[in-house]
């Protein structure tokens, strides 16, 4: 059940595929919606096609399978407090065009967030991923424009984050920030659960989230009081962060 709505900030999550978002960011959601913000997730496909090994060799059908990965995708966002859609843009490959940056255009007039996760603009062992980063930022400049035809008003300037793909130093993916994620991780841990068609991917990034909280540990500082079994998310920021006070 989604939480009741207490603040007025928004998180957006755009996804390439239906299990991305729960692998890499959902400890992100989950910290967000405990705080009574909005979260959205965008799921450009369902990861049919690709992602779904397991169920074509079950026989299942095309149609069979989106509806198994938005039914497994729709319960982990449900665990997170989180709301979904799915574009159904399909994937291997995710093709770029103009119709889905548009499609993603009115989905930032619409939420105006205040935050943007998304993929990495290198993965050389999907190219889906880069694919949906780049149509995700082409459609926030384009959504900042105010001659852009799509309803609601121009885009402010959200940060964007690229959340942790999987072989990150095949990416070029150095994290400049080490996400919290310890009060939220059995929540992340329900909702890696809820994708059976990718099991062998609960206990990876388990051990993941473990080892990103040893070097948030270490990277704290010593003598924090900070929990044994932190867990951890790691991103990098795409913009500079505007501020006047350093921390």
């Amino acid at each position: 059940m989604t939480p009741a709505k207490t603040s007025s900030r928004t998180l957006l999550v755009i996804s390439a595929h239906a299990g991305d978002f729960v692998w890499r960011a959902s400890g992100a959601i989950a910290l967000a919606t405990s705080r009574g913000e909005r979260a959205k997730v965008v799921c450009l496909s369902f990861g049919e096609r690709g992602e779904s090994a397991r169920a074509w060799r079950a026989g299942k059908t095309l149609a069979e399978i989106k509806a198994i990965r938005r039914e497994e995708a729709e319960q982990a966002a449900a665990r997170l407090g989180a709301e979904i859609d799915f574009l159904d843009a399909g994937d291997y490959p995710l093709v770029e065009s103009p119709e889905l940056v548009d499609r993603l255009v009115r989905v930032y007039r619409d939420l105006e967030p205040d935050v943007v996760l998304t993929h990495p603009l290198a993965d050389p062992y999907n190219g889906d991923h880069p694919a949906a980063a780049r149509m995700a930022l082409q459609a926030r400049v384009l959504a900042q424009a105010a001659g852009y035809d799509a309803p609601g008003e121009p885009l402010g300037a959200p940060p964007v984050f690229f959340f942790e793909p999987h072989q990150p130093e095949q990416c070029g993916f150095k994290p400049d920030l080490l996400l919290d994620i310890t009060p939220v991780f059995d929540a992340k841990r329900k909702a890696m659960e809820c994708l059976p068609a990718q099991r062998h991917m609960w206990d990876y990034y388990t051990d993941l989230a473990r080892r990103r909280g040893v070097q948030l540990r270490r990277n704290a500082g010593p003598n924090l009081g900070l929990a044994h079994d932190t867990a951890a998310e790691a991103y990098m920021r795409l913009y500079p962060q505007v501020t006047d006070v350093l921390s």
